[in-house]
């Protein structure tokens, strides 16, 4: 059992995501061809290892994921729990709130004797869920990637892009196609305009 003290308690009532009190915003703004709701307070670990390191079999084993590298780009696991990775010796692990003690225990613990590095990065970026049958259409306005998924920008796949004129990570969750976007809390604001913007000729009438 899991007991929450009242100081914890107290923490958690004062959090607020950078987008919570445009939650109604955005469902007034949404429609069945595209959707738009903020997904706050992932827990987010940043992981840096060599590749061919002896600890990522340790890393892989402690968190019962795999560390794609094979691929660039490439996601594993799934929007519950996963290892996007960014660069040719970096990881973004995400997981539900709270989890990022755990991980970065774990994750110590593996690396041990290896170098690498692990940085909770959590409160630096929030995340928007874009989903719906218009969703790749509002993203092509706004992204030069090419989405379309003969080009293999599919479920599982990941890329640090420019999003608008903000940088930000697009995951692509599903064939809906359903997107999840990493933006930093100081571009959330922006964002969500710009993605409110593009959305309107797909959700107005």
């Amino acid at each position: 059992m899991t007991v929450v003290s009242p100081v914890d308690q107290e923490v958690d009532t004062l959090r607020r995501s950078p987008l919570g009190a445009r939650a109604t915003e955005f469902a007034a703004r949404s429609g069945p061809a595209v959707q738009l709701v903020e997904e706050p307070f992932l827990t987010q670990v940043d992981l840096r290892v060599h590749p061919g390191s002896p600890a990522v079999a340790r890393i892989e084993h402690a968190l019962g994921l795999a560390l794609p590298h094979h691929e660039p780009n490439l996601v594993s696991g799934d929007e519950d729990t996963a290892a996007l990775w960014l660069g040719p010796d970096e990881w973004l692990l995400t997981a539900p709130d709270g989890r990022a003690p755990t991980i970065l225990a774990a994750l110590d613990d593996a690396l041990s004797d290896s170098l690498g590095s692990t940085v909770d990065v959590s409160a630096n970026r929030t995340a928007l869920r874009l989903s719906g049958p218009m969703s790749r259409e509002v993203l092509e306005k706004l992204c030069s990637l090419d989405l379309h998924p003969r080009w293999s920008f599919t479920p599982g796949h990941c890329a640090q892009t420019l999003i608008g004129r903000t940088q930000a990570i697009l995951w692509q969750l599903d064939r809906e196609p359903t997107y999840r976007i990493l933006v930093r809390n100081s571009f959330a604001a922006y964002l969500a305009d710009v993605l409110l913007d593009a959305m309107q000729e797909f959700t107005a009438g």
